[in-house]
């Protein structure tokens, strides 16, 4: 009897990283990617900053599936949907047929949050989650001139920086009172805000959207603080949600993301979990570099080395190349206080705890230089 394959649920950057990466330690081993998309391999942290960087949208898509497969000596099964997971017998229902799996990588990802928006316009509202997203995203802002972003967090801001750099207006409207308000303390936040409004970007702080409404060709953002916004685009930039319904189904253990131990096994034998739908110790994760060190990880142990997860100092690179940004974020729990150093060059924050060690830091402008001094004191 054939041996039945490694399936690996999910075409991004974690499914394909971890394809690559078994490949690497086994060339053999029976290896299915399923994915709901095209399948198509291209780096979705490059959609934020696309239009600085002159890259058309077809540019951005770097192999199809058939050449993935050709690559990874793999099947890539496209536009499929997988219905059920039996953790038991170890098979998939997919279009009412069965798979049968030797393990099972959920690499699914993670979908955008919805804002429960009022107004005829609320379904005129865009978010970029996928390369499809983002034709359609680039498709609408052409020979258009407002573009609103619903949040001033990572991506949000990324694509404010990108935006504006393209000759756009941009307005950028969010419920903290400062932009990536959840990785820099108050005085970092408002330093990347002068710097970004200085370069034209409007910010609508401490409120939110509240009613989206057509004016003409137009929408109307009515806020929460009485304002009001008219854009020819809106973008919805608020944050991802791991995607867990699958996993749930199966009777798979969920909390915010699909939870797994150090080796990324989920609850269910044989069953393993990677990328943005993943809770690692607590933790969804959705940056590249975690993804980077699970998918070494669990390529190790997929191929008959159990394999423990290390994470390193994963530094964050915030792509606003008006105000360039590197951020360490502290654990949300650790107990300390940030020391702020700024100049009008930039600044160089610290977060300590009580014993003086150095547990995170944020870095803009010319302090980014600091980089790598700051990442190795805090490995060390």
């Amino acid at each position: 009897m054939a041996q039945a394959p490694i399936v690996v649920l999910g075409s991004g950057l974690a499914g394909y990283t971890l394809a690559r990466e078994l490949r690497k330690l086994d060339a053999e081993v029976p290896l299915l990617i399923v994915t709901s998309d095209h399948g198509g391999f291209y780096s979705k942290p490059m959609l934020s900053n696309a239009l600085g960087q002159n890259k058309s949208v077809d540019a951005l898509l770097l192999k199809s599936s058939v050449q993935m497969a050709a690559e990874l000596k793999a099947q890539v099964h496209a536009h499929t949907i997988v219905s059920a997971v039996d953790t038991q017998r170890k098979q998939l229902t997919i279009a009412g047929a069965t798979l049968a799996y030797s393990k099972l990588v959920l690499a699914l990802g993670a979908d955008t949050i919805r804002l429960p928006l009022q107004g005829d316009g609320a379904d005129d509202v865009l978010s970029v989650n996928d390369l499809d997203d983002y034709k359609r995203f680039r498709t609408a802002i052409e020979n258009k001139q407002d573009i609103a972003i619903l949040g001033a967090g990572l991506i949000g801001c990324e694509f404010a920086n990108d935006l504006i750099a393209a000759g756009h207006r941009v307005h950028v409207i969010d419920l903290a009172p400062q932009p990536l308000g959840r990785l820099l303390p108050a005085q970092a936040g408002a330093w990347l805000q002068d710097k970004l409004e200085a370069a034209g970007i409007i910010f609508h702080l401490a409120t939110s959207a509240l009613l989206v409404e057509r004016i003409g060709t137009r929408l109307r953002l009515s806020l929460a603080n009485g304002s009001s916004v008219q854009a020819d685009v809106v973008l919805s930039a608020v944050g991802l949600r791991p995607r867990i319904t699958l996993a749930q189904a199966a009777g798979i253990q969920i909390n915010r993301g699909i939870v797994v131990d150090e080796s990324l096994q989920t609850s269910a034998t044989d069953v393993y979990a990677l990328g943005d739908c993943a809770e690692v110790g607590g933790k969804v994760l959705p940056f590249v570099m975690p993804i980077m060190q699970g998918a070494r990880a669990l390529a190790s142990t997929l191929s008959g080395k159990p394999t423990a997860v290390h994470y390193p100092v994963m530094p964050v690179a915030v792509k606003t190349p008006i105000c360039p940004a590197v951020v360490a974020p502290p654990d949300p729990a650790a107990q300390g206080a940030w020391l702020v150093e700024e100049t009008p060059q930039g600044v160089k924050a610290m977060f300590h705890d009580v014993s003086g060690k150095l547990l995170g830091y944020a870095l803009l402008g010319v302090a980014t230089a600091e980089k790598s001094a700051l990442t190795q004191q805090m490995q060390a």
